[in-house]
Parts: C-alpha cells; structure tokens; sequence
C-alpha cells in the first residue's frame, strides 16, 4: 500500500481539494515516492500484526506471573485461591434459617423395655463422667430427694458404675432418639444435653448442673437453694437486688457481694475486674422467679486461667471461703453475670437454658450458654439469682486450658452488649429462643451448628412433653421506676481473707488491695515509697509481690538495710524526703 498524497499548502489555500483516491493524482505532490514503504498510521497497523501483538503480551504475562509466583512461595497456591473466591463470590453467603413446625412434633414415648422406662423422680442432679467415680459423686448419690444421673463420653471407662446413680452410656444415650443428640461431641462435657432431656423426659421438676467434685455441705440442697418455688411468697417474700439506677451498668460481679473484692468469676470481662467496690445500695424483688439458681463455691471457685496463673504458685492450691451469711442476691432485667454448669439449679420455667452450645470451646460453653439464657430469661419474666456458698470444690491443682478460654476474654464483652440490644417480635417463647441463636451465629458467637442444635434440641423437648412457658412484658423497654429512699436497702459486704498474686490478704490489706485494683487505671505510673519499722526479711517481699504489680516501681526503706532485698536504710522521719 502506497503512502497517502498530502496536499501543499498552496493548493489548500487556493481552495482546491485534495485527491482523494491514489490513483487521481498519481505521483502529485510526493516528495520521495517509495513504492514498497509501510503505512505509518498506528491503527492499521496495529490491525494487520494483531496476532504478533496478543503472542508477545501473552509472553509478557506469563513471565510476569511466573516472577510474582515465584515471589510469593509457599503462599502462591493461596494467592490463586484468593483470587478465584473474590471472582466466585460476591459476599458472605445467609445463614439458613431452620423450619421447625412447632405444633407437629410427635410426642417420644418411652419404649416399654428400655432401661429405667417407668422410672420417675422430680428432683435430678447431673454430671458429666469421663474419669471413674470418685468420693465426692459417691456423696451427691446419697442426697436425699435427688436422683443422681451420670452422663458418659467418650473418655469414660467402660463398666462405669455408681451405686445409686443412673448411668447413661454413650450407647444408651444414641438409643434415647433425640434429635439434638447427633450434634454432640463425643468427648467433651456437653454430652449433658442429653441427660437433661432423659431428667425432664421422666419428671423433672428442678435440674441441679454440677460436676463430679462437687461436695455439698449436710448433703442437702434444699438448705442452700431455693428448691420450691410454688409458696414463693410465703417462704421468701423478698430478695436484695442489685440497682438499675445507672442503665448502663449491664455486668457485675457477684463474689464481690459475698466478700471477695479481688476475686472474679469466669467469664466475667477482663476489663470489669477492676470495679471492686461494693455496693452503694441495693433494691428488693419478689421472690419466686428466680428460675435460676446461681450458687458460689468454696475452696476452688469458679475462676478462670488468668486468676487461677496469677493469684498463687503454682503447686499451690485454693481454698477461698466465701460469707455464707451474707444476703442471696438477684439481677434486674439488664444486668447480667457469669453463669456455670456445676454449681446451678435449674427450675423448670428454664429448662430451656440448659442446652450446651457445641461449636465454641468446652470451657467457655457453659458461660455463653449462661449470658443466652439470661437474655432469653427476661421474657417470661424471671431472673437469676446468686447464693451463698453451696458447695466445696477441692482444688486438684490441675492446668487451666487458658486457650480454651478465648471465646470468653475475646467476645463475652461484646456478646453482652449484643444481648442488652437484642430485641425479636416473635410470638412464642420458642421461636424466640431461635430467633436469637440465629443471631448470636450470624454475629459469630457461635456458628450455624448451634442454630440447627437450637432447634433440635427445642423439638425435643416438645416431644418429652415439656410445655414452653408464656413471655411476658420486657421491664427494660418501659420506663424505670424512680427509687425512693425507702427503696434503698444497704449491706456492706465482709472482707474475707483471700490471695493475691500469692500473699494471703488479710484484715485491712484486703480492703486495700481492692481499693488499688481500681485506683492502677489511674495510677499505674506512680512510684511507691514505703517504710518498714519492724524487721524486713518477710515484710519487703511480700509488699514487692502485692504492690509491684500495680505501681511502676516500689521502694522499701527501713531502719536497717539489706542488700538482698534491696531495702535502704533510712529513718521513718526522713522518709518523705
């Protein structure tokens, strides 16, 4: 193809209009006529080496990946994927919602030759059983009024056996034909879902959760808890109450009421430790709606790795005392606390809340559990209360699993803030309840596997015959009653001796020691000069253990030195300077 003529600048100004065709003109106005010269504009050009062009891109491409791949091994499998998942999704894909049709469960009859089928007894205890039986289950057997039920799992030794106790078997309980049975791991205490189904499917009333250490003092519960309920205000016409004054108070904690400052329950935000104080006031409830029991432990309490790590050495064990004269106390729609599965009473109204969520970590499912209930607790109008000591847990000095902990020291703040806002317009107690499971799974307290346990687990009860309690009016969506004066009732907590990072607290440095918890968020920058009158070989070490932790720096001066402890000599008079 011959270049184009162009025209002369004479020619455009006389107004003469250029060839438009080669061949009108031909060899008119070319400077260097070339036959065989190439056209120089880009598009037809581009056009007639297009397959050049896209072979050299392609080579272009492939060696840049192969460098990029090469850049970014072993990762580079990953990188490919993270590609492909953004081109094949546009988002996190909706949970499921699960149909359940509530009105046609069929009821789960007993078969006639299945064990203990006519067995009957309104009063259970359940444990969860993976080592062989030890003195303290011998001792809940023999409770008078109570069944004991042991539930197995994996790790259980065969031939288990306890005389008195009902033993149900990882066998047995796959032949009880519950649904929410095929959701449970097969080594982990939350098998005792299904021993609370078997407890209300031949009569429960009342459901004791506890573990196979627990001792409880006269071998009888009905001094320590509220058992029956029907004469609620005949019997306990009134319990303290924690104080809704200040709505944004939505956590407490209760070993606080019961003299212990710098003790905290599992499960409780790391970030309320601090609020040691007791409290200004208290108001009062009536009782009979406290369908669930929270009881304290002495000896071991219920604490988690960072207390248990941090408040003794190691070989050491615990044998706290809470007051068991102090008053039990209640929580207000609002307000929760941590809740466990071995020191609980169950009433029936709450039978419900007593199923054990599978996919977080064993140590932190019966807390999450507890906070669930709680929240759903408020809609029929009960409540939880917390008691004196009810029984004592020996402390065998066993490792606390800190990382199964991580769902609480990560989300349980979190989780309870989600609870307080919660709010679902459905009609029935039921539906409710998986109204919220399907939104603490699309939260990511749990996941969709708890959602489908939910509803499993509440068809199940249907067909044991258990009957959903009627919800009622929510206190926190109205508004709050003005306390009076005469409203306010006052107890000042004990000062029960205790232990901190070691050193038995005692008298006046109990109180103090609480006092300094709250005040390091302030003063944890300050350094501390102190002086000792008397001799300092113990006195200097144990206040480096109980002060050195909460001040930058602590500074021991007497009237003797000692290198050792890094104690200066100095007067009492010149200590100021």
């Amino acid at each position: 193809m011959l270049v184009q003529d162009r025209p002369s600048p004479h020619a455009a100004a006389a107004g003469q209009k250029p060839p438009t065709s080669p061949h009108g003109a031909p060899g008119a106005g070319r400077r260097h006529p070339r036959p065989f010269a190439k056209n120089l504009d880009f598009a037809t050009w581009a056009s007639e080496h297009s397959s050049k062009l896209l072979l050299l891109l392609f080579a272009l491409a492939s060696a840049a990946a192969v460098f990029l791949l090469r850049g970014a091994a072993p990762d580079a499998a990953a990188l490919l994927c993270l590609d492909r998942s953004r081109s094949s999704s546009a988002g996190p894909a909706k949970l499921p919602y699960p149909d359940a049709a509530w009105s046609r469960v069929p009821p789960l009859a007993i078969a006639a030759g299945a064990p203990f089928a006519s067995f009957r007894a309104e009063r259970w205890i359940v444990v969860a059983v993976s080592t062989p039986p030890t003195a303290a289950l011998a001792a809940l057997a023999r409770v008078k009024g109570w069944q004991l039920l042991a539930v197995g799992d994996s790790h259980t030794p065969a031939g288990w056996e306890l005389k008195g106790a009902i033993f149900l078997s990882l066998e047995l309980q796959a032949q009880l034909g519950y649904r929410s049975v095929d959701f449970l791991p097969y080594g982990s205490h939350v098998r005792k879902t299904a021993g609370y189904l078997f407890a209300i499917q031949h009569g429960a009333k009342v459901i004791f959760d506890a573990d196979d250490r627990a001792e409880v003092p006269g071998n009888d519960l009905g001094k320590h808890f509220d058992v029956d309920l029907g004469s609620g205000v005949t019997n306990h016409p009134v319990l303290l109450q924690y104080s809704h004054a200040d709505p944004n108070r939505t956590v407490v904690n209760p070993y606080v009421h019961f003299g212990q400052r710098s003790v905290w329950p599992r499960g409780l935000p790391l970030d309320k430790v601090g609020e040691v104080g007791h409290e200004v006031f208290y108001t009062e409830v009536f009782s009979g709606r406290q369908f669930i029991q929270q009881g304290l432990s002495d000896g071991l309490p219920d604490v988690d790795a960072v207390f248990y790590f941090t408040r003794k050495p190691p070989t050491s064990a615990f044998d706290l005392r809470f007051d068991s004269e102090a008053p039990k106390v209640a929580l207000p729609q609002g307000m929760m606390a941590p809740v466990n599965s071995f020191n609980t009473l169950f009433q029936s109204p709450a039978f419900w809340g007593l199923m054990m969520p599978v996919s977080v970590s064993s140590m932190a499912a019966d807390v999450i559990r507890g906070y669930w209930a709680q929240r759903i607790l408020w809609e029929i109008g009960g409540y939880v209360a917390f008691y004196p000591p009810t029984i004592y847990r020996k402390d065998h000095i066993q490792a606390y699993p800190f990382a199964e902990e991580k769902d609480l020291h990560v989300n349980v703040g979190r989780l309870i803030k989600f609870l307080n806002e919660w709010r679902s317009n459905k009609r029935t107690l039921f539906e409710k309840i998986l109204d919220l499971s399907y939104a603490m799974a699309e939260e990511g307290f749990w996941t969709e596997q708890d959602v489908r346990l939910t509803a499993a687990w509440l068809q199940d009860l249907l067909a044991v015959g258990y009957r959903q309690p009627r919800l009622m009016s929510l206190e926190i969506d109205r508004q709050r009653a003005t306390i009076g004066e005469g409203d306010m009732k006052e107890f000042v907590p004990k000062k029960l001796p205790s232990v901190h990072l070691g050193v038995d607290e005692i008298g006046t440095v109990n109180y103090e020691i609480g006092n300094l918890i709250k005040w390091r968020k302030n003063f944890g920058n300050v350094v501390m000069i102190m002086h000792v009158s008397g001799p300092v070989d113990r006195t200097a070490l144990e206040w480096r253990l109980l002060y050195g932790r909460i001040f930058k720096t602590v500074i021991i001066l007497a009237e003797q030195s000692n290198k050792e402890l890094a104690v200066e000599r100095c007067a009492l008079s010149h200590a100021y300077k």
